[in-house]
C-alpha cells in the first residue's frame, strides 16, 4: 500500500480518484440496462425469461420461476446444523437491534377544534434483491427482510438468480427465517424490471431493496419513480482512523477483508503515526500473500487503496466526514471522544475489537448501508425504509373560521383563486 501524506503535492488528487471511483457515468451499460428494462415492461414473461437463459444459464417458464413449497423445503434442509445455528444467532440479533426502530400513530389536540396527525402504515409489497453471481450472501436477505418484517409488510418477494435452477440452501433458510413469503428464481436487471413493472407470473412491488452489480444498480436508478428504492450501492469501502495505540495486524487484516470483494472496493487507512503506517504496510504485505482472494485485493489495494498520514486525529475526522464512508472504524485509545466530530458515515465501528466483518454478519445493525459518499445524507436500511406516513388533519368550523381569512389570503397571494374560494365558501354564515 502507498503511503502519502496530506501535506503532499499529489495527496488532493489521490483522495479525489478514490472517493469518485465508480461513479463515472456508463452510456453503453445505461444503454444495455434500459433495452432489458424496457423489453421487460413491454414483453413481461416472455423478455424475463429470455433474459434469464441468456445471462444466467438457466431455464424457467410460468411454471418454474417461482420456487415452490417443496423446493424451498428440500434446499432449507439441505442446512447443516451448524451454519443454521449461526443463521438464526444472527436473525435474533438482527430482530433485536430493529425492533425498536418502530414506529408508531400519533395525534396531538393541539388547541379547541383542531386535531392534527399522522398515521403509519406498512408499504403492502416489497422485493429484496440477492446476489447468487460469483458468491451467494445469506446475510443480504436477513439484512433486507427482517426489517420488512418487522414494519408489518406483507409480502416479502426475493428474487435471487440461480445456478444450474436450484435454489442455493443458505439462501432458502435465510427467507425462512427472516419472513420471505415468495421466492423467484431471477437477476440481474430484468428481475429489478420486473419487481417494478409487475409480469405475468412477477408481482409488481411497492420498494426495491438489496445491492447487486453495476447492471442491477443502474436498473434500479432507471425504474426509480415507478417504484421507491433503497439507495444506488457502489462499491464496498472502509475507512480506519487509527493512532499509535492500534494493532497493525488488525487494521491490515480490515483493509484486507474490504479489499477482497471486488476490485473497485477501496480501503483506507488515515493516521499521524508514521511508524503505525509502516507497519501496516508490511501486515498488509504479509497476510495478503495468504489470502485466497489475492489477486483481486491486491487490485483493489493498487487502484484505491492508501495510508494517509494526517497532521492528527483531528484532520483525521475532518477527512473522513468529506470521504463520508461507507464503514468507519475508529481504531483510537478513546474512540468515543472521536465519535462526537463524525458526522458522515454508514456505520461506526468503535476499537480493535469491533471489526467491520462482525457488522457483516450478526453484530445487529444493518449491513445494507450508503456508499460513494451518499452517507452524507444517507442512512443505513431500517425499519423505517418500508414504512409511509400518512398526515391525518380535523379542523372544527369554529377552528377553521380562526384560520380562514389568513388561508385565503395566501391563497390570493399565490394566486390561486380556486384555493381562495374553497376557504371562502366556509365562512360562517350569520343569521339576519
Amino acid at each position: 500500500m502507498r503511503i502519502i501524506a496530506t501535506g503532499d503535492s499529489l495527496f488532493e488528487e489521490t483522495f479525489q480518484r478514490i472517493v469518485g471511483r465508480g461513479r463515472v457515468f456508463d452510456a453503453r451499460i445505461w444503454e444495455t440496462v434500459k433495452d432489458i428494462v424496457d423489453d421487460v415492461a413491454r414483453r413481461g414473461d416472455a423478455a424475463l425469461f429470455a433474459y434469464t437463459k441468456q445471462f444466467d444459464q438457466t431455464d424457467i417458464d410460468a411454471d418454474s420461476v417461482e420456487v415452490s413449497a417443496s423446493e424451498w423445503e428440500e434446499a432449507r434442509a439441505r442446512v447443516t446444523r451448524k451454519d443454521m445455528a449461526v443463521l438464526q444467532l444472527a436473525c435474533r440479533r438482527i430482530e433485536a437491534f430493529h425492533q425498536p426502530q418502530i414506529i408508531t400513530d400519533w395525534s396531538v389536540a393541539d388547541e379547541d377544534g383542531v386535531e392534527i396527525g399522522q398515521r403509519v402504515l406498512p408499504l403492502e409489497k416489497v422485493g429484496i434483491y440477492a446476489p447468487g453471481g460469483l458468491a451467494v450472501y445469506p446475510s443480504t436477505v436477513l439484512m433486507a427482510a427482517i426489517p420488512a418484517k418487522i414494519a408489518g409488510v406483507k409480502e416479502i418477494l426475493l428474487v435471487s438468480p440461480v445456478k444450474g435452477g436450484a435454489l442455493n440452501p443458505l439462501i432458502a433458510a435465510a427467507a425462512r427465517l427472516s419472513g420471505v413469503t415468495r421466492i423467484f428464481k431471477i437477476g440481474g436487471a430484468q428481475a429489478i424490471a420486473a419487481l417494478a413493472y409487475g409480469t405475468e407470473s412477477v408481482p409488481r412491488v411497492d420498494k426495491i431493496v438489496g445491492p447487486g452489480n453495476v447492471y442491477v444498480a443502474t436498473a434500479k436508478r432507471m425504474v426509480y419513480g415507478h417504484v421507491a428504492i433503497d439507495m444506488i450501492a457502489g462499491p464496498s469501502e472502509i475507512l480506519i482512523i487509527a493512532d499509535g495505540s492500534a494493532d497493525a495486524a488488525f487494521i491490515a487484516a480490515d483493509l484486507l477483508a474490504q479489499a477482497e470483494h471486488d476490485e473497485l472496493a477501496s480501503a483506507v487507512l488515515l493516521t499521524p503515526d508514521k511508524k503505525l503506517a509502516r507497519r501496516v504496510v508490511s501486515a498488509v504485505d504479509e497476510q495478503l500473500a495468504e489470502l485466497p482472494k489475492q489477486t483481486v485485493a491486491g487490485r483493489s489495494l493498487e487502484a484505491y487503496g492508501a495510508i494517509m498520514l494526517t497532521q492528527d486525529l483531528d484532520e483525521a475526522v475532518t477527512l473522513a466526514n468529506r470521504f463520508a464512508p461507507e464503514h468507519l472504524e475508529l481504531m483510537v485509545e478513546n474512540p468515543q471522544a472521536l465519535l462526537a466530530g463524525v458526522r458522515h458515515a454508514g456505520a461506526v465501528f468503535l476499537g480493535g475489537f469491533t471489526p467491520e466483518a462482525l457488522g457483516d454478519y450478526l453484530a445487529g445493525p444493518n449491513h445494507i448501508l450508503p456508499t460513494g459518499g451518499t452517507a452524507r445524507f444517507s442512512s443505513p436500511l431500517g425499519v423505517y425504509d418500508f414504512i409511509k406516513r400518512t398526515s391525518v388533519l380535523s379542523f372544527s368550523a369554529a377552528a377553521l373560521n380562526r384560520y380562514r381569512a389568513q388561508a385565503e389570503h395566501f391563497a390570493r397571494i399565490e394566486g390561486l383563486d380556486g384555493h381562495a374560494r374553497s376557504l371562502a365558501v366556509r365562512r360562517k354564515i350569520k343569521k339576519p
